[in-house]
């Protein structure tokens, strides 16, 4: 029984951790903030987009956080672990500095671990398997 409280207390931890850093990140993308442009610039990329990054990432936060719609946040964070690898190999590739390319793996670490300590109601539910083969039509 602590141990299923201390799964679940750590699976919230992690996902508040998680989504507060991507929506503040969804955020300053909307609101195209300085910083954001700058590095957006640097990297090579066109200014929307952080727009079309920060409207998917607030999305992604919801998606989370709504009950329900386990397949909807399988989504989410399939999402999440495609833009945060993406940014890091970005700051790679322009050979930014050490802590650039380390700061979107840290976040994705917390993103994992809240995917792993979900709870059963939060996961996809497996169809269930039909005993009788289908025929195929001819």
């Amino acid at each position: 029984m602590k141990l299923m409280k201390a799964k679940r207390i750590g699976y919230w931890v992690t996902l508040a951790l998680f989504c507060l850093a991507m929506a503040g990140g969804g955020v300053a993308d909307l609101m195209h903030s300085p910083d954001i442009m700058e590095s957006m610039t640097r990297l090579g990329f066109p200014d929307y987009v952080a727009t079309i990054l920060g409207f998917w990432k607030i999305a992604g936060v919801v998606a989370l956080l709504l009950p329900g719609f386990g397949l909807l946040k399988e989504w989410a964070y399939a999402g999440f672990f495609f833009d945060l690898t993406g940014a890091s190999a970005a700051h790679l590739f322009v050979k930014d500095a050490m802590p650039e390319p380390i700061i979107p793996l840290v976040i994705l670490t917390l993103g994992m671990a809240s995917w792993y300590l979900r709870p059963a109601l939060r996961c996809v539910v497996p169809a269930p398997v039909n005993e009788e083969p289908t025929p195929i039509a001819a």
